[in-house]
């Protein structure tokens, strides 16, 4: 007998109420009535646990007794942040995101790796510690989308895209009919996708990345031509053909594009563990979607036509790409053999192991390491990088460097300062995008606490509603927007010495650029962190300031 949806799967385990979605159980234990804590807790372990095992096994290269433990202290670090009151909607993406961040923690301790030598594994924490980033450049777009997107829109894409896995899954998760929650997927994409093209009108570093915007998304979307002047646009503009390569998974492989903007590390190795594209394929889902839009034929065929006419430009002909037909990151010709070049050629730069080994956060592998684009940032350039290692700011216009204002506490002032090696001019530019003091590691550089002035502010947590004070987005000319309001960056109040740092209105002057120095510790020295990850070369990020 024809059923209209999959049967559900053991989502709550044997013994749960169907109807305890996952914030259910974590507002259980929030309020910790007795008896409920421990119910949650196990429900929570139960649905999630394999899935974080599983990741935990590829950021480690192994799937020993340390997965176990690695799951075990994330899942204690999410259920903690989840009882004093973050959301529980998007449960699994929010652990796996602690399953990598616990790995590489622990592989940076050089007292926790001694007694634990599988950290020390090139492809796994020790390469994690080398890395610069765990989110390359090109899914940057994509990374922020999908973060500012509602929770029940990540649960849905997440499960159904990534994990593969039937609706009715993400459903009994939100605690939803499956027929509505179809619809709300869909809404969920047709959101991401506008989010992407969002960002990359508000990251834009030109105005003609800002006129091409529409011009861009349009045709992908429709499968039509580019006009040839945007095809001349993104051979010239790096910052453009990731957005383009970005956009085109919306029509195949949009599991892929969630999975590197989200994890990074290990993502693709992550996806071929998941039991669902085992069973179903990674194109079960977008052919059903092909088919209620009354489509045929192979999957992404326009957007394969239309970016195979864009040139590819001079400086990369030579390069030798991995095999496109058995690469979904990659697309077929032109511009997505560009784009997975020059990602795969950064992380073998930014993503050196110790003994000068390469390891991909992504979990692919470039055929004999071929190739390479400039592993230092040309002159003028701004060059943050986004993982934890120390660097130095300083004002392209001033040739002075952001300093606090005295010993650094919560709502200390900031002001430039002839650059020195002070621990006050140090600071790390993390994944989430906290500008975190290296003085004082609990600070962060705050621009919404002062009216407009730039100050030291108690860092926020992941769900903090004042979170987007102390997070900034990097634009490619080396702005530091803030996440509050877009249309602002951080900028000197004068080019002298001793200046206040405001926030003032974008005017994409070279007054508002920033480049990054990064900051090399002796051997022996005292490190905030209690020990001392080698410091990896530094990958280009960005295009020269003009």
């Amino acid at each position: 007998m024809h059923t209209p949806h999959p049967p559900r799967p053991p989502y709550p385990p044997p013994g749960g109420d169907p109807g305890e979605t996952d914030e259910f159980l974590a507002a259980r234990l929030r309020d910790r009535p007795e008896g409920e804590a421990a119910h949650s807790v196990a429900l929570l372990t139960a649905r999630h646990w394999q899935s974080a095992h599983d990741y935990a096994a590829v950021c480690l290269a192994s799937s020993g007794q340390l997965a176990a433990m690695v799951t075990a202290a994330a899942l204690h670090r999410v259920l903690d942040r989840v009882a004093v009151g973050e959301s529980a909607v998007a449960f699994r993406p929010l652990l796996l995101v602690a399953v990598r961040d616990t790995v590489r923690e622990w592989a940076a301790d050089d007292r926790i790796a001694g007694v634990m030598p599988e950290l020390q594994k090139p492809a796994g924490g020790r390469g994690m510690r080398a890395a610069n980033t765990m989110t390359p450049e090109n899914r940057s777009l994509a990374q922020r989308a999908f973060r500012s997107l509602p929770a029940r829109a990540r649960c849905l894409l997440w499960h159904a895209e990534v994990e593969a896995e039937p609706i009715s899954v993400p459903a009994g998760l939100l605690g939803m009919d499956p027929d509505i929650a179809s619809g709300a997927l869909e809404q969920a994409r047709d959101k991401f996708r506008q989010g992407c093209v969002h960002a990359h009108q508000e990251l834009a570093p030109t105005k003609d990345c800002r006129f091409y915007n529409r011009l861009l998304d349009v045709p992908i979307r429709r499968g039509g031509a580019l006009l040839p002047d945007v095809r001349q646009h993104l051979a010239e503009c790096r910052f453009c053909r990731n957005a383009a390569e970005q956009l085109s998974h919306f029509e195949g492989g949009l599991g892929t594009l969630i999975a590197e903007a989200v994890l990074g590390w290990g993502a693709r190795r992550y996806l071929d563990s998941r039991p669902g594209r085992a069973t179903a394929g990674p194109r079960a889902g977008r052919t059903a979607r092909r088919r209620r839009r009354g489509g045929g034929g192979q999957s992404g065929g326009g957007r394969h036509r239309v970016l195979s006419r864009i040139p590819v430009p001079a400086r990369l002909t030579g390069i030798a790409f991995p095999d496109p037909v058995r690469s979904t990151r990659t697309l077929l010709t032109g511009i997505g053999a560009v784009s997975a070049g020059v990602l795969v050629s950064v992380l073998i730069a930014g993503s050196s192991s110790p003994d000068g080994g390469a390891a991909d956060p992504t979990g692919s592998t470039a055929a004999g390491g071929r190739a390479a684009v400039p592993s230092a940032s040309p002159p003028g350039a701004a060059g943050l990088p986004t993982a934890p290692g120390r660097t130095r700011l300083r004002n392209i216009a001033s040739g002075l460097c952001l300093d606090t204002r005295g010993e650094p506490r919560d709502g200390s002032g900031t002001r430039l300062a002839g650059c020195s090696s002070a621990w006050t001019q140090q600071w790390t530019y993390e994944d989430d995008g906290l500008l975190r003091s290296v003085a004082d590691p609990g600070l962060c550089l705050d621009s919404h606490k002062d009216a407009g002035v730039v100050v030291l502010g108690t860092c926020a947590d992941t769900g903090d509603q004042r979170g987007d004070d102390v997070r900034y987005d990097l634009t490619v000319q080396g702005e530091l927007v803030p996440r509050w309001d877009v249309q602002l960056a951080l900028t000197p109040a004068t080019p002298d010495a001793n200046a206040d740092i405001v926030v003032k209105v974008r005017d994409r002057t070279v007054n508002q650029r920033w480049t990054a120095e990064p900051v090399r510790t002796a051997t022996g020295s005292l490190s905030i962190s209690g020990s001392e990850a080698p410091v990896a070369r530094h990958a280009e990020l960005t295009v020269p300031v003009t």
